[in-house]
């Protein structure tokens, strides 16, 4: 091994959370070394939340110029997917070159560290096997997740697609099949189908969003169905092969063939590969255990999709603050996750916040939910808008909620702030809503505990 460097606090995974704690450790005079085996900034600005917006976003005003008919004239509307990948590759990507985000981590006083880091003593990382650094405070795990491919007969070797290829596709294939209907497998089915290739959607659990309240899986097969993607679900994969320039995916109910194989499955860490067996952690497990102060070990901290709180950008980063205020000793930030809001971002958007009645029920709470329609707002009617609002209550304060709606993503911040602070049922009631908001589903919704 060659000589060991001392710093510190040793950042594995540059990542949102990742260099959220290393700006934040720098500016407070930290000597902090950032190791980093992919590109520094994750997946969110190159593979994930900022270009699959921009794809959304595209399609969005494809479907907008098609609902011209009927209420405001007449319109022709031509997909083109060339301003698309240009839009990404220059102005989210870079082209896939994170020079911009490394200078600005060096350019802070940092010491960036290329490769892949695993820890192999305490308060030790050593990176491809070689680089020993050494931290005096501690290690903060901010590795991120990769995309699950599930062991499917045949899968293994063909050039399927993750969320890294699509993102990175110049042209819209003439057909795709999407194996995962979660929020990343339905918002791409629908993006690729408005753009003109013929999608099938195949998810194995009874409906999609199998997370979410069932009416949001429904509603959402409905919207997809009609737009012409072909819908399956409770469907298992037994194989998948690849001949030339096509795949055909087989299922219990039948075989289905396209030019593209999407995995959409969901996400996964590698413990094993962090080597986080050195603190005496289980590798094979599906996470890193952490506390409520991102702790992991004595020395150890972790944020991120790396702890299996949620694998979401924003979770990163309020875990990120909460590993902050623990390193550097100031306040007490404490970690919960009672009002945790996620967004699929498909046509309408479905958001939620919270616990579903489900979980609620599993949870031992006894709770009474409320479902209206979207359209029961002025704006939703005036739009047409296919969607519902639900609450989940128990005898008191909002549990969870969900909206399924034109913006729903931005209706939810009244909900959130409504499941976080606990806000009392009757409190929401008395508001005051703006008219003719979209929000004002909320208030018919809540008539409807009486």
């Amino acid at each position: 091994m060659g000589e060991q460097e001392e710093f510190d606090v040793i950042v594995v995974g540059l990542g949102p959370g990742g260099e959220k704690v290393a700006k934040h450790l720098l500016g407070a005079g930290l000597a902090v070394a950032g190791v980093e085996a992919n590109l520094v900034g994750g997946e969110c600005p190159y593979w994930g939340c900022v270009p699959s917006k921009m794809m959304i976003r595209a399609a969005d005003l494809l479907a907008e110029g098609r609902r011209i008919p009927g209420m405001a004239g007449a319109s022709t509307v031509t997909a083109d997917w060339a301003p698309v990948a240009r839009r990404i590759r220059e102005e989210a990507t870079d082209d896939w070159n994170d020079k911009a985000a490394a200078d600005r981590f060096t350019g802070a006083g940092g010491t960036l560290v290329r490769g892949r880091g695993r820890l192999t003593g305490p308060k030790e990382v050593t990176v491809d096997g070689s680089r020993v650094l050494r931290a005096r405070r501690g290690v903060v795990f901010a590795t991120g997740s990769q995309a699950a491919v599930p062991p499917i007969a045949g899968l293994a070797g063909t050039p399927y697609w993750t969320n890294h290829e699509v993102i990175e596709a110049d042209q819209v294939p003439e057909s795709l099949i999407v194996l995962g209907g979660g929020a990343i497998g339905c918002e791409l089915a629908q993006v690729f189908g408005r753009f003109g290739a013929q999608v099938t959607l195949i998810e194995g659990a009874g409906r999609l969003l199998p997370g979410e309240e069932p009416e949001a899986g429904e509603l959402l097969a409905k919207v997809l169905a009609g737009e012409g993607v072909t819908v399956r679900v409770g469907a298992e994969v037994t194989r998948v092969d690849h001949h030339g320039a096509a795949f055909t995916v087989m299922t219990g109910d039948g075989s289905h063939r396209a030019e593209r194989l999407l995995i959409a499955a969901g996400r996964r860490v590698d413990l094993a590969a962090l080597g986080v067996g050195a603190i005496g952690l289980d590798e094979s497990a599906p996470a890193i255990g952490v506390d409520d102060r991102m702790r992991v070990a004595d020395g150890v901290w972790a944020v991120g999709d790396v702890t299996g709180k949620g694998a979401f950008t924003h979770v990163s980063m309020y875990q990120a603050t909460v590993a902050l205020s623990d390193i550097l000793g100031e306040g007490d930030e404490r970690a919960a996750y009672h009002a945790v809001p996620r967004v699929t971002f498909t046509d309408p958007e479905v958001a939620a916040v919270g616990m579903t009645e489900r979980r609620a029920g599993e949870a031992g709470i006894a709770v009474r939910t409320a479902v209206g329609d979207v359209a029961s707002s002025a704006r939703g009617w005036i739009h047409r808008a296919e969607g519902f609002v639900k609450l989940v209550a128990d005898e008191r304060v909002l549990v969870g909620a969900t909206v399924a709606a034109p913006n729903a993503g931005e209706i939810l911040g009244l909900l959130t702030l409504a499941v976080h602070s606990r806000v009392p049922v009757a409190e929401l009631k008395r508001m005051i809503y703006a008219y003719p908001a979209f929000h004002g589903a909320i208030e018919e919704t809540l008539a409807e505990f009486g």
